[in-house]
C-alpha cells in the first residue's frame, strides 16, 4: 500500500499526527516523504474530510520543532555526526552533498535555511547542518520559522484550493477532468520549486590549485600584484 492510499485510510486526527511526526522527522534529518504526506492531506481537506487550518498547523509546527531539534543534535554532534549519517544514508549524507550544502551555508548564512525548505535535499540538512556550523540560534529561529510558515502553509494552501477548484471538474468531466487538475496541480507545485531552486545558492568556483602565486584566477574583476622590492 502506497503512503496515499494508507493516509487516506487512517482517522482524521491520526492524519494530523502523521503530518506533523513525518514532516518533523524529516526536518530533523532523517530522509521521509514529508511533501507527498503534506499534498495528500490537503487533497484530503479539499473534499472536506479533514480540517485545513489544521493540516497546515501540524505541517508548520513540524518543520519548526524538527529543524530546531536537528539544529540541536548537529551542534552537539558537529562533524561526526554528519559522517555517521554519511554512513547511513549514503544518497542523501555523500560528501559531496555535504560539501555543497556546507558551502551554501557558508555563504548564505540563515538565507541558505530559509531557501533550504523548499529544496528537498537542503530540507534534511538544514537543522542538524546549521548546528554544526554554530549558527547563531536567533538567526537560525527566525528563518527556520518564516521558511517553515511559508513552505508549508504556502503547500497546504496551494494544494487545497488546486482541490478545490478540481472538485467540479471531476464531476463534470470524469477523468479527463482528473487528469487536468492533477496536471494544474503538478504544474504550480513545479512552478514553486523551480522558483526556490533558481535561488538556491551556487556552488563557489575553487580556484586552480596548480596557479602560483601572483596570478589572478581566471573571471576575476582585479588581478593580484605581486610585491616588488624597493
Amino acid at each position: 500500500m502506497h503512503v496515499q492510499e494508507w493516509i487516506e485510510t487512517i482517522p482524521p486526527l491520526a492524519v494530523y499526527l502523521v503530518v506533523g511526526l513525518v514532516i518533523g522527522i524529516e526536518s530533523l534529518g532523517i530522509p521521509l516523504p514529508g511533501e507527498i504526506v503534506l499534498v495528500t492531506a490537503s487533497l484530503m481537506a479539499s473534499q472536506g474530510t479533514i480540517n485545513p487550518w489544521i493540516v497546515g498547523a501540524c505541517a508548520i509546527a513540524g518543520a519548526v520543532i524538527g529543524d530546531s531539534i536537528g539544529y540541536s543534535i548537529g551542534r552537539k554532534g558537529g562533524k561526526p555526526l554528519l559522517d555517521k549519517l554519511g554512513r547511513k544514508f549514503p544518497k542523501h549524507f555523500s560528501p559531496g552533498h555535504v560539501a555543497t550544502a556546507e558551502r551554501s551555508f557558508e555563504r548564505w548564512g540563515m538565507w541558505a535555511v530559509f531557501v533550504g525548505r523548499f529544496v528537498a535535499l537542503l530540507r534534511i540538512f538544514a537543522g542538524p547542518l546549521a548546528g554544526v556550523l554554530k549558527m547563531p540560534y536567533w538567526k537560525f529561529l527566525i528563518a527556520n520559522a518564516l521558511g517553515g510558515i511559508v513552505w508549508a502553509g504556502g503547500t497546504t494552501a496551494v494544494i487545497y484550493n488546486v482541490g478545490v477548484v478540481a472538485e467540479p471538474w471531476i464531476k463534470r468531466f470524469g477523468y479527463f477532468g482528473l487528469a487536468a487538475a492533477v496536471l494544474f496541480g503538478i504544474a504550480s507545485f513545479l512552478f514553486v520549486q523551480r522558483r526556490a531552486k533558481a535561488h538556491t545558492p551556487d556552488e563557489t568556483p575553487e580556484a586552480d590549485a596548480s596557479a602560483t602565486p601572483g596570478t589572478p584566477v581566471e573571471g576575476t574583476a582585479e588581478a593580484v600584484v605581486a610585491p616588488t622590492g624597493e
